[in-house]
């Protein structure tokens, strides 16, 4: 197994143990994703675990601060993405509204957390707020807090598409896509 390999298997079991995932669920996933996906980590170092990159628009929202949701057609059925076509997970963990992703777990979910506007497709009274617990606003869609995954380095990635079997692309409707009966259910 090459450095990248192995330094993406260690982010992911992180990335479980930081949010309620289990070592089993990690080494299942990062063996898939590793075998069937270029790896999003940096090498490690002895001394410091791998870090994956984390998406320019998690960060820094184009322009004036407002990110539009919008829906983008992939092979997973029609899913939510931003303005830059970055991809906006659920995760399982989450209930009553309130995101229950912190530390080091919304280092590699980041929240979406700027102001947002309904682009075609997304039914604007299903976007809302919440409060995280450090007091930013996190933008939610049917009442479920929005992420990104620092795995997805470019538009239209869904790397985290069902890692730890807790994380999820959104619909334009508000349902979780789970696996493919979801998207046959959509006409996909």
């Amino acid at each position: 197994m090459n450095a990248r390999r192995l330094a993406l298997l260690l982010a992911v079991l992180l990335l479980l143990a930081a949010c309620g995932g289990t070592a089993d669920d990690a080494a299942g996933d990062a063996a898939d994703t590793a075998a069937s996906e270029p790896a999003a980590a940096e090498p490690a170092t002895a001394s410091e675990p791998a870090a994956a990159s984390e998406p320019a628009a998690a960060s820094e929202p184009a322009g004036d601060d407002t990110v539009t949701v919008e829906v983008a057609d992939t092979d997973l059925g029609q899913i939510l993405t931003d303005g830059e076509d970055m991809t906006l997970y659920v995760f399982d963990n989450d209930s009553g509204g309130e995101s229950s992703c912190t530390g080091d777990c919304a280092s590699t979910w980041p929240p979406l957390t700027a102001e947002v506007s309904a682009g075609d497709g997304v039914d604007d009274s299903l976007l809302g707020m919440t409060e995280r617990e450090d007091g930013t606003a996190q933008v939610t869609y049917d009442d479920q807090p929005l992420y990104y995954f620092a795995g997805d380095e470019a538009a239209g990635d869904t790397n985290g598409q069902g890692v730890g079997g807790i994380w999820w692309v959104v619909g334009p409707d508000g349902q979780k896509i789970t696996g493919e009966e979801d998207s046959a259910s959509l006409g996909y």
